[in-house]
């Protein structure tokens, strides 16, 4: 039952894991390509959980992420040295780990608290 419940209960995980991935392997050297796919890997994350913390009125979320969907878009670049980029792609990454970490506690302590109110 709890397997079946993780998935839907917690859609902004796996790509948020991706993009820290991403954003942590971007400290490495790459093609150019690497980093035009960085920004629209991260970018398009970056809206999703920001929608998500938007509906799950987490506006912390949604203003963090809208920023970094901002500074990641590739529609209209942001262009920063190699010096700057390393710290804020350090950033973006450990605020997609802390949101996968605080969006799932959130809704786990949520469902917990409905739980009990229902007994």
């Amino acid at each position: 039952m709890a397997v079946k419940c993780f998935i839907p209960r917690r859609p902004h995980l796996f790509p948020s894991l991706v993009a820290a991935a991403m954003l942590f392997g971007a400290l490495g050297r790459w093609p150019y390509g690497y980093y035009t796919l960085l920004r629209v890997v991260v970018c398009a994350v970056a809206i999703f959980v920001a929608v998500q913390g938007y509906f799950w009125k987490r506006f912390w979320a949604t203003w963090l992420f809208g920023f970094v969907a901002v500074l990641f878009n590739p529609l209209v670049p942001v262009h920063l040295s190699r010096q700057i980029w390393q710290p804020v792609d350090l950033a973006a990454g450990a605020a997609f780990v802390i949101a996968a970490i605080a969006l799932s506690k959130s809704i786990i302590h949520e469902s917990a608290h409905k739980g009990n109110a229902n007994d």
